[in-house]
């Protein structure tokens, strides 16, 4: 492993937007204990709410489509790599948010979209896949070859699992040389287990991964690299993604426990330009949060939590109107969305269990926000639209924000926030963005 670590150690010189990672990677190196976070969500109002709140506080933003989310023919959202980043450059275009304070990231890119597929044809898909987020302008790379196809053992063995990676890492560094006529990209490598997203099932306990399987992934890697002639870019590998013992379910969160991760945060100090990248900190206090960037675990992913966030916002705003409007008048929202996803449960029914009425709160409540897959849809979006028209009307008496939003109503109260149904929904998603900007940064966070 010296041989790692020697490669490790030379930080590139690379430009454009990867260099507020770098920079950010190399700062905690030298012992700063800060960290970046990552929005992993594509809704417009969780995006338009992170960009502002990066823009408030002069922060660069980090955001990251998953390969089930976007993907060479659309994902579950309809958008190509090309269209995600252009969306999102409107956005920030339109909120005066600097272009180069934004950096893009790819998620879970490998064949685990095509696990129903031989390994060759999955393989084939993965490789568009990562062309097309590298062409679009992507430039933080999750090579995450880790979930077996249909003729694969299973589990895959680190050996399989890194030579995918390389295979894709070439072809990552070729694409961005022809679109780019350099390579700035930086990669990620790694996965966490269970499968991202938050768990399929109830959880009772998480096994933090252990040093030597780090060590060994890395390890892998190092040595695929090699063979394909890419020991270059070893030094922009800038993180490992493991389990630190994060975890959420439908109705349970399993809290960062530092001392079982003693360990293997004590492990990456080894290396000399490498964090780790915690997946599935969703829903962790902002005293974990910020433990987690001082052991080590410098990316913090969040994604459900937001749009958890969002459907509080929304659902205590339909809550109001239902208290000021008349039902004929009123949008309807929760059984418009009630309606809609009990008529296509595909997003639903494999992950929610027990009798109807489980399943019902479930479908509303759940950590695991499978609400989140519904939002685009025509009746939703027109019942969303409707609602914050009925609310932009007349003001909203302070009694009923002080029972439905009542962190919104201290700012309201305090001139800081403005009464309209947009801003209470964008603040009460920020509340969250502000728990990570805190962990990241090691300020106190203002809301303790």
């Amino acid at each position: 492993m010296k041989q790692n670590e020697r490669m490790m150690s030379q930080l590139p010189d690379l430009e454009r937007k990867v260099k507020h990672l770098t920079k950010m990677v190399e700062q905690h190196k030298w012992g700063k204990a800060n960290g970046i976070y990552a929005v992993c969500s594509a809704h417009p109002i969780v995006l338009e709410a992170a960009i502002r709140y990066a823009h408030a506080n002069h922060t660069p933003l980090l955001i990251e489509a998953t390969s089930n989310q976007v993907d060479q023919f659309g994902g579950y959202t309809g958008m190509t790599p090309a269209d995600f980043r252009s969306f999102v450059c409107r956005l920030a275009d339109s909120l005066n948010f600097s272009q180069d304070m934004l950096i893009f990231g790819g998620d879970h890119l490998g064949p685990n979209r095509w696990q129903n597929l031989p390994a060759e044809e999955a393989m084939g898909n993965a490789v568009d896949l990562i062309k097309s987020y590298v062409a679009a302008g992507f430039k933080k790379i999750h090579l995450d070859c880790s979930m077996s196809c249909t003729n694969d053992p299973v589990p895959l063995t680190d050996e399989i699992v890194a030579e995918r990676a390389a295979r894709l890492a070439k072809v990552a560094e070729e694409t961005c040389m022809a679109h780019f006529g350099e390579s700035d990209l930086v990669y990620v490598i790694g996965t966490e287990v269970p499968v991202p997203g938050g768990a399929h099932e109830a959880l009772t306990e998480l096994a933090v991964t252990t040093p030597d399987a780090a060590r060994a992934t890395l390890q892998a890697h190092y040595h695929a690299f090699e063979k394909r002639g890419l020991e270059g870019i070893w030094p922009r590998i800038i993180a490992l993604v493991v389990q630190p013992g994060v975890e959420f379910d439908h109705t349970h969160i399993i809290d960062y426990q530092p001392q079982k991760a003693v360990a293997l945060s004590k492990m990456v100090e080894d290396y000399d330009t490498l964090v780790f990248e915690a997946h599935s900190t969703d829903y962790q206090t902002p005293q974990s949060l910020r433990q987690l960037v001082i052991d080590h675990f410098a990316i913090l992913k969040v994604g459900p939590a937001l749009t958890f966030a969002l459907r509080e916002a929304l659902f205590s705003l339909a809550a109001i109107e239902e208290e000021l409007l008349p039902a004929k008048a009123s949008s309807g929202l929760r059984h418009v969305l009630e309606s809609v996803m009990l008529d296509r449960p595909e997003y639903w029914q494999s992950h929610y269990h027990g009798d109807g009425n489980a399943r019902r709160l479930a479908r509303g409540y759940s950590y695991s926000d499978r609400v989140r897959y519904y939002w685009p849809d025509n009746q939703i979006d027109e019942a969303f639209e409707r609602l914050v028209r009925n609310l932009a009307d007349d003001p909203i008496p302070l009694p009923l924000i002080s029972q439905y939003l009542p962190l919104q109503y201290v700012k309201v109260r305090g001139g800081d926030l403005s009464a309209t149904p947009r801003e209470l929904i964008i603040n009460h998603i920020q509340d969250i963005l502000q728990q990570y900007h805190c962990a990241c940064l090691g300020a106190p966070d203002r809301n303790e």
